[in-house]
């Protein structure tokens, strides 16, 4: 049906070639690309599918891009490379007239700041260009906006609270492991605390917000209030919402070796001079850090995520709970990553084939809660990340 250029080979890339393999009859051509061919290379020869080419590509260099692009001529390219490569891969879209979607939002390399305003500023040119932006098709954010979307077309008639619940129950066996880029992860956890009430943000320290949340299967877990970016998309979309918040579980030997990564200074984001040489001491601790895809094969337990919402229905007050479980060790037997990739990988991989459908294209910039959420909850069931509802139960939070 159609043909895709996926950039990123990572974990979450890894999961999105070998769910978009299984499917030929949608996915009819598909192109691997990252900066490092050999990796892409090795995930295509573990996912043995004829339909998977590879290619090399750097994600920060519009020409070579588009050079790649213009040579395959994909319908659409997947962005699941790093966050700061969102523009360079929207302007090289645009220049080749290729839809786009991606994961999560576009952050500045020397800032850690999470924002939508860089990409919904393309909304003219992709309108114009009569192309399709989907943003943030990953779980959280993705699947999370899906939810919410879902939620108020048959649930609700005013969504008035939202809380966003992330929980990691696994255990990797290492001291100290990020389960997604650890650029990218300890700038995200490591920010203040930030939610929306009543029409405000409220900003607070990072980790000064936690409480005990229970998940289905899990337990209780201490959970922590921090900043994540479709709180921005969602309160946009749904203006009712009164209060939204997000919260991620973490144990505390991860938070004891976080603290003493900031108070060395490893998570600084900018160059410092060692040597002679300039380096960023973020991307150096990346560099000894256990890469995240490599973590699947002795990760136990299971993640759970899911929305907390009320609201009114008929004139009467309403809670509702929607969530996905799971596995690590079932998504490690299937793809040969761990949850945390699977559950980015998987939504990416349906999202893609909703543009291809004809289901989820529409020309300008949207983030996944404008579009229609039905098909895409369908899919979740069929493709490994179901999802299960609880009504009017009580959602641990005032």
């Amino acid at each position: 049906m159609g043909k895709v250029l996926i950039i990123g080979a990572g974990g979450v890339g890894t999961v999105v070639a070998h769910k978009m393999a299984e499917l030929p009859e949608v996915f009819s051509e598909i192109l691997l690309a990252s900066r490092t061919k050999s990796k892409c290379d090795a995930i295509a020869g573990r996912i043995g599918s004829k339909n998977l080419k590879t290619a090399q590509v750097d994600a920060d260099n519009v020409p070579q891009l588009v050079d790649l692009i213009r040579s395959f001529q994909p319908d659409l390219v997947v962005n699941v490379a790093l966050p700061y490569q969102d523009l360079t891969i929207m302007d090289a879209c645009l220049e080749t007239g290729v839809s786009y979607l991606d994961t999560a939002n576009y952050e500045p390399l020397d800032e850690a700041k999470f924002e939508y305003k860089w990409q919904w500023a393309y909304q003219d040119r992709f309108r114009k260009a009569g192309l399709t932006a989907i943003l943030g098709c990953g779980f959280d954010p993705g699947v999370s906006g899906v939810y919410t979307a879902y939620a108020a077309k048959h649930h609700f008639d005013e969504i008035q609270y939202l809380d966003i619940v992330d929980c990691n129950a696994g255990n990797h066996g290492k001291a100290f492991a990020t389960n997604f880029n650890p650029e990218i992860n300890i700038r995200e956890v490591t920010q203040k605390g930030r939610y929306w009430e009543n029409g405000n943000w409220v900003t607070t320290e990072p980790h000064e917000i936690h409480q005990l949340l229970t998940y289905p299967r899990i337990g209780e877990k201490e959970s922590y209030l921090i900043y994540h970016e479709e709180l921005e998309s969602l309160v946009k979309n749904f203006p009712t919402i009164r209060r939204a918040r997000f919260w991620m579980t973490f144990g505390q030997e991860y938070l004891t070796h976080l603290r003493v990564i900031q108070n060395i200074g490893m998570a600084g984001i900018q160059p410092i001079n060692y040597e002679g040489k300039e380096i960023v001491p973020i991307q150096f601790l990346k560099a000894v850090l256990p890469k995240p895809e490599e973590l699947g094969v002795n990760y136990t337990g299971e993640t759970s995520i899911g929305c907390r919402i009320k609201g009114v229905k008929n004139g009467i007050d309403k809670t509702y709970y929607v969530y996905n479980n799971c596995s690590h060790e079932a998504a490690y037997a299937e793809t040969g990553t761990q949850a945390i990739s699977y559950t980015t990988g998987v939504p990416a991989m349906i999202g893609a084939m909703m543009y291809l459908q004809g289901i989820w294209k529409n020309p300008g910039v949207f983030n996944v809660e404008e579009f229609d959420p039905d098909p895409f909850m369908r899919a979740l069931n069929l493709h490994g990340l179901p999802w299960y509802e609880l009504h009017d139960v009580n959602l641990e939070f005032d």
